[in-house]
C-alpha cells in the first residue's frame, strides 16, 4: 500500500472511532497529535469528514451508464467501499457515497461524483450530457453535470475531454487555481501540483487563473499548449506534434522529441511501480526521441543499455541508470 493510501485508511479509522460511543478525551488528544504531524494527515481527515457530512445528500449526479469503464481495484476501491460501509453502519444511509477525495478551495458544496484510476490505469467516463472524460494514470476527478451546470474538478493527474456542445451551458474544468472553459473542443488537462498544462486537439478553450480576472485569461486553439502557474500562463502555439506527443498515453504510449532522460524517466514513473532513477547528471542530459509503451519498463531499460551504453542496476522495485 502506498503512503497516501495508508494515511487515508488511518483517517477513516479515526473518523469512525470518533463517531463511536466510546470516544474519550484521551482519544481526542491522540487524534489531535496525529493531525498535527503533517498537512497530509489533516487533508485526509477533512476529506473523510466531508464524505460523512455529504452522504445524506446524495441525489442525481448527472452520470450516464458506463458498462465499458473499468471498476477501480486495489486499496483505492477498498477505501471508497469502507467509507460507504461506515456511513451505512453509523448513520443508517443506504446506497453508495460519492464525494471529493482531494478538495480544492474553489470547489463549491454541490453534489458530485468521483472517479479515479490506479497507477498505470486508464478509464473512460461518459457523462449524461453526451461528453466523455478519459482518465490517465493516477488521476482523480469529480463531476457535477446536470440540467443546471457542467463542472468537473481535476484533483490530480491528467484527463482528456470530449465535450458535447450545449448552447448557453459552458463546460468548465477546475484544476487548482486554474479554470478551463470550453468553447467547443477536444483537449487534455494535466495537473502537477500548482502547474496546469492544457493541450488542445480540436476547437478552442479559455484558460484563466480562477479568480475571475479576465485580464489573465488566454484563449488557445487546436495545436496550442498552455502551461499555467498561478496568474502566469505560457502559450506554446501551433505545435500539432507536441500535442500529439502529449496525448500518446491514450494509446498506451509515451512519445518524446529529444527530451532529456531525466524527463523521460519521470514520465515512465507515472505509469509503473518499478521506479527508474538516474544517478548522475551526464546520463540525465542524454536526449531521447521515439515512441515507447508506457508499461514496458524492461524494453526501455534494455534500449538504454544497448543503444546508449548506460549502466543498469536493478532490484525488485528500482532500476538505477548511470553513465559507465
Amino acid at each position: 500500500m502506498r503512503r497516501q493510501e495508508a494515511i487515508e485508511d488511518r483517517a477513516l479509522d479515526w473518523l469512525v472511532r470518533r463517531n463511536g460511543a466510546d470516544w474519550t478525551e484521551e482519544a481526542q488528544a491522540r487524534l489531535d497529535a496525529w493531525l498535527e504531524e503533517s498537512m497530509a494527515h489533516k487533508a485526509a481527515f477533512w476529506r473523510a469528514q466531508h464524505l460523512w457530512r455529504q452522504a445524506d445528500r446524495i441525489g442525481s449526479l448527472g452520470i450516464a451508464a458506463q458498462p465499458e469503464a473499468e471498476a477501480p481495484t486495489g486499496p483505492r476501491r477498498w477505501w471508497s467501499v469502507a467509507i460507504a460501509a461506515s456511513l451505512v453502519a453509523a448513520i443508517g444511509i443506504g446506497g453508495v457515497a460519492f464525494g471529493p477525495r482531494l478538495l480544492d478551495r474553489q470547489a463549491p458544496a454541490v453534489q458530485q461524483a468521483r472517479f479515479d484510476t490506479p497507477l498505470g490505469g486508464r478509464r473512460v467516463v461518459p457523462l449524461s450530457d453526451g461528453s466523455r472524460i478519459e482518465l490517465n494514470t493516477q488521476t482523480a476527478v469529480r463531476t457535477a453535470v446536470n440540467d443546471a451546470r457542467r463542472d468537473v474538478w481535476l484533483d490530480a493527474g491528467e484527463a482528456f475531454f470530449e465535450v458535447a456542445h450545449r448552447e448557453g451551458k459552458p463546460f468548465v474544468v477546475h484544476a487548482g487555481n486554474q479554470t478551463v472553459t470550453v468553447l467547443g473542443t477536444k483537449f487534455s488537462v494535466r495537473r502537477d501540483r500548482d502547474r496546469v498544462t492544457v493541450n488542445v486537439l480540436e476547437g478552442r478553450v479559455r484558460v484563466d487563473d480562477g479568480q475571475g480576472q479576465m485580464a489573465h485569461a488566454a484563449i488557445i486553439t487546436a495545436g496550442d499548449t498552455a502551461i499555467s502557474r498561478g496568474a502566469s500562463t505560457l502559450i506554446a502555439a501551433k505545435s500539432e506534434a507536441r500535442v500529439e506527443n502529449a496525448l500518446a498515453w491514450r494509446d498506451g504510449m509515451l512519445r518524446f522529441d529529444q527530451a532529456p532522460l531525466t524527463d523521460v524517466v519521470a514520465e515512465f514513473n507515472r505509469y509503473n511501480r518499478t521506479r527508474l532513477v538516474v544517478t548522475d547528471a551526464a546520463a540525465g542530459r542524454i536526449p531521447i526521441g521515439g515512441a515507447f509503451q508506457a508499461s514496458s519498463v524492461d524494453s526501455f531499460v534494455r534500449l538504454l543499455r544497448d543503444a546508449y551504453g548506460l549502466k543498469i542496476e536493478r532490484d525488485d522495485t528500482m532500476v538505477k541508470i548511470s553513465s559507465q
